[in-house]
């Protein structure tokens, strides 16, 4: 139940559902279905992409889960005295209804006071990266994915859930059919990787012109672009430094990489006004979701001292422009005030991370973090800013 009830409306930018294996093998072409299996290791059921296993999530069943909110303690204090990521979990719980369909998730959202929000999948960021040296493969699983995704929770949910497909963008002409595709099912959000783009020839920016012909669509549909976190490919940087390969584990500690936790919201940012998409673009919604905002302030440092050393190398001031025209979805552990302070109210966004353990058992709490504003901003930060994202 919600702690409290809040004057305005909210309008979670981050909540997610838990896929079930069918996920992404119920639409794979027969042509594709060695591509992903689910398989048994000691016991425990382990995701196989292509035949090798992955444990970026310990249990891709999600029978079950960690609860709702698990690690707040861990993320307001911190972790003195040095317990394991299973320690910190605490005890798991069943999965239930409400993190696998849409009915139950709007009862659910009733109890939390939440009045509407987007709805990002869990497992689904793991395709891309385990899959970057086939771009048709990469294509076909994402289809997959969002005909389930659609099937199941739809776009958009009775005005309250818009479940956001994933749109990948190797081959341009695919991304284009695929954005269209979820355009006429009613997208109002979509879910692009914060990452270098994986191709036959080697990775590129998704900001290059090779993918004007994708955002001039995006733009002219006003749909809101979402780059929540997720596998960015960083963590084989990681095993460079470390002489090992691994891959990235986002519930296991591994202190060398979390030093460079927002090196790739850091580039992705940087890559929208460095190699111009947002200056040929200016009509796009864009919202950073799930990576804090502690990399802001120095990102905007290196802008600014680069931007007076080689102006010309900008189709217009870049920091004007990241400060313009990106929306973030901070922790709820940040200073929200000083955000606001360098972006705007305007372009600050509520996300709860529910139910994630790293998220909040309580979204409605998010407010606390929000004292020190007045309650127009809040009312803004709170869902008034998604909701302009949204409905125009």
């Amino acid at each position: 139940m919600a702690s409290r009830t809040l004057p305005f409306p909210l309008f979670d930018a981050d909540n997610h559902l838990y896929e079930p294996p069918e996920a992404l093998t119920r639409h794979l072409p027969e042509k594709y279905a060695s591509a992903i299996q689910y398989v048994q290791v000691d016991g425990r059921t382990k995701i196989a992409i292509r035949g090798r296993i992955s444990d970026y999530i310990p249990n891709p069943t999600f029978e079950v889960v960690a609860r709702p909110g698990a690690w707040e303690e861990y993320f307001r204090n911190g972790n003195p005295e040095g317990k394991s990521h299973r320690e910190l979990f605490g005890k798991p719980m069943k999965s239930i209804p409400a993190f696998h369909e849409p009915a139950p998730r709007l009862e659910l959202m009733d109890e939390l006071g939440i009045q509407r929000t987007l709805m990002f999948p869990t497992l689904a960021s793991l395709i891309e990266e385990r899959m970057r040296d086939d771009p048709e493969l990469i294509h076909v699983v994402v289809h997959s994915l969002n005909q389930w995704l659609h099937e199941t929770w739809q776009f958009n949910h009775k005005d309250r859930i818009y479940t956001t497909p994933v749109i990948s963008l190797p081959i341009v002409d695919k991304a284009i059919a695929e954005l269209e595709w979820c355009l006429e099912r009613g997208a109002r959000a979509i879910l692009v990787r914060p990452a270098p783009v994986p191709g036959l020839g080697g990775s590129r920016s998704f900001a290059l012109p090779e993918f004007d012909p994708f955002w001039q669509l995006v733009e002219e549909a006003g749909v809101l672009v979402s780059m929540h976190s997720s596998d960015s490919g960083y963590s084989r940087y990681a095993s460079e430094w470390e002489g090992k390969q691994r891959e990235m584990t986002p519930f296991q500690a591994q202190v060398f990489r979390m030093l460079g936790e927002w090196r790739p919201v850091t580039d992705a940012v940087a890559s929208w006004v460095c190699h111009g998409a947002l200056f040929r673009f200016p009509d796009l919604k864009i919202s950073v979701i799930e990576n804090g905002s502690s990399w802001l302030a120095p990102l905007l440092d290196q802008l600014t001292d680069v931007y007076k050393k080689q102006p010309r190398g900008f189709l217009g001031d870049p920091v004007e422009a990241v400060t313009s025209r990106i929306h973030i979805s901070p922790f709820w552990e940040e200073d929200m005030a000083e955000l606001a302070g360098v972006i705007g109210a305007e372009r600050v966004l509520f996300g709860s991370d529910y139910p994630h353990p790293e998220g909040l058992a309580d979204p409605v709490s998010y407010i606390d973090a929000l004292q020190g504003m007045n309650e127009s901003d809040q009312a803004k930060i709170m869902g008034g800013n998604l909701a302009r994202l949204i409905d125009t």
